[in-house]
C-alpha cells in the first residue's frame, strides 16, 4: 500500500476546490431562497450543502492522516480551518481518532471514537437499567437523530473525556469554540440572527447524521471483527473489521471514497481520490466486506457482538440460549465497566 500513499498536491487543492465552492454556493443561494422564494426551498438545499459539509469533514479527516498536502503543518491548519465549518476539535479530534485506528475491533478499547458496543455476555449481565441505556443509546432516533446533533453542536465544545490529558486538548477545543464564534458573530451581523440560524442549522444536522451513519456502516455490519489482546491483529482487523461501502458513483464522490474503509484502515495515509486505485489494482480487495446500500439498512438491527458465533447479532439474540444459560456465571455488571460504559463520558459517537 505504501506506493499510494504519496499525494498529489495539485489533485488535493482541486478537491478542496471541489468541495469548498459549492458549499458556499448552496449556502448563499439558501440565503437567497429564505428571502426570495421560501423556506421550503432552504431545507431543500440543505440535503446537497450537507452532502458537501460531509465531502469537507472527509477531507478535514485526509489532514488528520497527513494525506492531502504531505506536509504535516499545510495539513494540520488546513484541518483547523476546516474545524470551525463542521464544528469538529481537530487536534483533539486527531488524538481520539489515532486512537480509532490503533484499537478498531479490539475488544478491549472499545469507548474511544467509535460507537459503543457490548458483548451479548456483558449486555445479559446488566441490570434492567442498564439494558435500557444501552437499548436507548442504539435507538435509530437516538444513534442517528439526536446523537450526531448533540456529539457536533454540544460535545465538542468540551475535550470530553480528557479532561486532564494535556493542554493541546483544551487548546484544541477552546480555539475552535473561539473561531466558531467569530465565523458565526460575522455571518449573524452580515445577514441577521435567525436567518443564518435557518439556514445553517438544518445543514449541520443533517451533514452530522450522514457523517454517523457512514461511521455506523464501517464498522457495525453482521460479518464484522472483535478479539481480545491475545488474537486482535492490525491487519486482520483492518480488513476483516472495517466494509466495503459500494455506494453508487455519486454518493461514492460526495462522500469522499470513505466506503472503501477496510483499505483506508489498512492503510490510513492513502489519499481518498487514491483509494479506488487499490481496488483497481488488487481486485480481491473489493470482494471484502461488500456492503449495498440496501444491505447496510440492516445493520441497524445488529447491535450486540456475539463471542461464539463472532457476528454482530440483534437484541433478540440475547434472549436465546448461550453463552450464560448454561449454568457458567457471567461477571458482574461492575466488572464490566471497565471494558466499555456506554452512560460514561468517553463514549459519545466521535466519527
Amino acid at each position: 500500500m505504501r506506493a499510494y500513499t504519496v499525494p498529489d498536491r495539485k489533485r488535493s487543492l482541486f478537491e478542496l476546490t471541489a468541495s469548498a465552492v459549492p458549499f458556499v454556493a448552496l449556502w448563499l443561494a439558501m440565503w437567497l431562497a429564505l428571502t426570495q422564494v421560501g423556506y421550503w426551498l432552504v431545507l431543500l438545499l440543505a440535503v446537497p450543502a450537507a452532502g458537501f459539509l460531509v465531502r469537507l469533514f472527509m477531507i478535514q479527516h485526509d489532514c488528520g492522516h497527513g494525506s492531502v498536502f504531505g506536509a504535516r503543518r499545510a495539513d494540520d491548519w488546513l484541518g483547523r480551518a476546516l474545524g470551525v465549518l463542521t464544528l469538529t476539535p481537530y487536534d483533539h479530534w486527531r488524538h481520539t481518532h489515532a486512537m480509532h485506528h490503533a484499537g478498531s475491533g479490539h475488544l478491549g478499547k472499545r469507548g474511544i471514537g467509535d460507537v459503543a458496543t457490548l458483548t451479548v455476555a456483558e449486555y445479559r449481565a446488566r441490570g434492567p437499567w442498564g439494558r435500557f441505556a444501552y437499548r436507548a443509546y442504539r435507538h435509530p432516533l437516538v444513534l442517528f437523530g439526536l446523537g450526531p446533533a448533540l456529539v457536533f453542536i454540544l460535545q465538542h465544545r468540551l475535550p470530553v473525556g480528557f479532561m486532564r490529558s494535556g493542554a493541546i486538548h483544551w487548546m484544541s477545543t477552546m480555539g475552535t469554540n473561539a473561531a466558531i464564534a467569530v465565523f458565526a458573530a460575522l455571518m449573524m451581523w452580515a445577514i441577521g440572527v435567525m436567518p443564518f440560524l435557518a439556514i445553517h442549522l438544518p445543514i449541520v444536522v443533517l451533514g452530522s447524521a450522514i457523517g454517523v451513519w457512514l461511521f455506523y456502516v464501517q464498522h457495525q455490519f453482521e460479518e464484522t471483527s472483535w478479539d481480545g489482546a491475545d488474537q486482535w491483529k492490525h491487519p486482520e482487523a483492518a480488513l476483516h473489521g472495517s466494509s466495503h461501502y459500494t455506494l453508487p458513483g455519486p454518493l461514492r464522490w460526495i462522500t469522499a471514497n470513505i466506503g472503501i474503509h477496510h483499505v483506508h484502515h489498512l492503510s490510513s495515509r492513502i489519499p481518498h481520490y487514491r483509494l479506488a486505485d487499490v481496488l483497481r489494482d488488487y481486485p480481491a480487495l473489493a470482494e471484502f466486506n461488500r456492503l449495498t446500500l440496501r444491505e447496510s439498512l440492516r445493520c441497524v438491527r445488529m447491535t450486540l457482538w456475539d463471542e461464539e458465533t463472532r457476528r454482530l447479532v440483534p437484541f433478540s439474540a440475547a434472549r436465546t440460549a448461550g453463552p450464560g444459560d448454561d449454568g457458567r456465571t457471567l461477571p458482574s455488571a461492575a466488572a464490566l465497566a471497565d471494558t466499555v460504559d456506554v452512560s460514561g463520558a468517553r463514549t459519545g459517537v466521535a466519527v
